[in-house]
């Protein structure tokens, strides 16, 4: 049987996902483990961050991102929380979708 050449799940979702699990993990390397390029993880963070999803922060020389809940997505996974969607634990990652890096409600 051959390989799918398709996926149920989008490279928004992939990009989301491996920020989720290593918010300090570079663009390179969430373009090499998903397996598009740079260039299109960099266009997906951008649309990312404009829908309220990341927001980008620095530590030094790098980026790191915050998860938010964003605006709403798609009717049907409306009441699934985007930390059950992405299946990551309960640790205080994915934040409100308002704040800033200097706000209370900034979660790292």
């Amino acid at each position: 049987m051959r390989e799918p050449t398709w996926g149920f799940l989008t490279n928004h979702f992939y990009v989301l996902r491996c920020i989720a699990q290593d918010p300090s993990l570079t663009l390179h390397a969430v373009a090499e483990r998903i397996g598009i390029t740079e260039r299109a993880v960099q266009r997906i963070v951008a649309e990312l961050e404009e829908g309220g999803y990341l927001v980008r922060g620095r530590e030094g020389r790098r980026n790191r991102y915050v998860l938010r809940e964003g605006r709403p997505r798609h009717e049907m996974d409306l009441a699934l929380p985007l930390r059950e969607l992405l299946g990551i634990d309960d640790s205080p990652r994915v934040g409100p979708a308002s704040g800033s890096p200097r706000d209370p409600s900034f979660l790292d």
